[in-house]
């Protein structure tokens, strides 16, 4: 049974997702490059991402977290977990 579940965004709160994204966007290692980019354009960046469907949303039981993840990144946890014997979604 796989411990990492994706959450659809749009079944969170306005408050639980903007939670979510904030936390996400403050993550010590989540660059933008040389120029200072404010914190309300990073959100609305994330935003839109996963409005496209580009960014997924897991939540990881044996963290107690959310995750952000990229369609691509997702793919390859899911093949990574099939090749293991898992059944991460």
């Amino acid at each position: 049974m796989s411990e990492t579940l994706e959450i659809p965004w749009r079944d969170l709160s306005e408050e639980a997702l903007a939670g979510v994204i904030e936390e996400f966007v403050t993550r010590e290692g989540t660059e933008y490059g040389e120029e200072e980019v404010p914190l309300k354009t990073k959100i609305a960046q994330v935003r839109r991402q996963l409005e496209r469907g580009e960014v997924l949303l897991f939540f990881d039981a044996r963290s107690n977290s959310c995750q952000l993840l990229s369609c691509a990144e997702a793919r390859e946890r899911r093949l990574r977990a099939a090749v293991q014997g898992g059944d991460e979604r």
